[in-house]
């Protein structure tokens, strides 16, 4: 087994001890009341997390999006999970919500990756929980992470100009950055090769 991020720890508790949890109790538009838990992803949810990103890809391309989400890498994410860098939004034991974080984003942010962030990445929702606006509860959960953890920012990026994501994340509390063409994407999922690249920031 993979040790821990020696930063991180996992997530119950960071490395040092504080603790990093978020749980609570929800009440939807139609006033059912429903138990949340953020968690780190476990070996036994890989094939959950690929139907979920199955299902995000389809609905990218059934909205004919210009940068549809490949095939992810299974060794990848298992790695990921291994590193206890993917996580999930638990409603009553089911999935709600997965996504994955980075502590460090080169490729992407270029010189701006020197600045301590947590960089979250692949956002996937269970149409079974749309609806909630679970990135709400990620930002909510993500400050607390990054403060715990010393981190300065919460960032992340979506690929082309999508101005519905672009509301909703800003609406969320990220400030859309800028706008960027990559110059190095071997290391990045095809997705990312010769898109225009938004970056979302948010200070903890």
């Amino acid at each position: 087994m993979v040790d821990p991020d020696p930063l991180f720890g996992s997530f119950g508790k960071s490395a040092n001890g504080r603790d990093a949890s978020w749980g609570k109790t929800l009440t939807t538009l139609n006033s059912t009341k429903l138990i949340a838990e953020i968690q780190n992803s476990v070996a036994s949810d890989i094939d959950e997390i690929f139907r979920l990103y199955q299902i995000a890809t389809d609905f990218q391309k059934s909205k004919s999006l210009e940068h549809i989400w490949p095939e992810f890498d299974r060794d990848m994410v298992a790695n990921e999970i291994r590193r206890r860098h993917q996580f999930k939004l638990v409603i009553d034991q089911n999935l709600a919500c997965v996504w994955a974080i980075a502590l460090n984003d080169p490729e992407i942010w270029g010189t701006k990756d020197t600045d301590p962030s947590v960089y979250i990445h692949r956002i996937a929702t269970n149409p079974a929980f749309r609806g909630q606006n679970w990135v709400a509860h990620i930002v909510e959960w993500a400050k607390t992470y990054a403060s715990t953890n010393k981190r300065k920012y919460v960032r992340l990026d979506t690929c082309g100009y999508n101005t519905k994501l672009i509301d909703h994340y800003t609406a969320n509390g990220f400030v859309f950055k800028e706008v960027v063409k990559l110059s190095s994407t071997e290391a990045l999922p095809a997705h990312y090769h010769n898109a225009d690249v938004c970056l979302f920031e948010l200070k903890v």
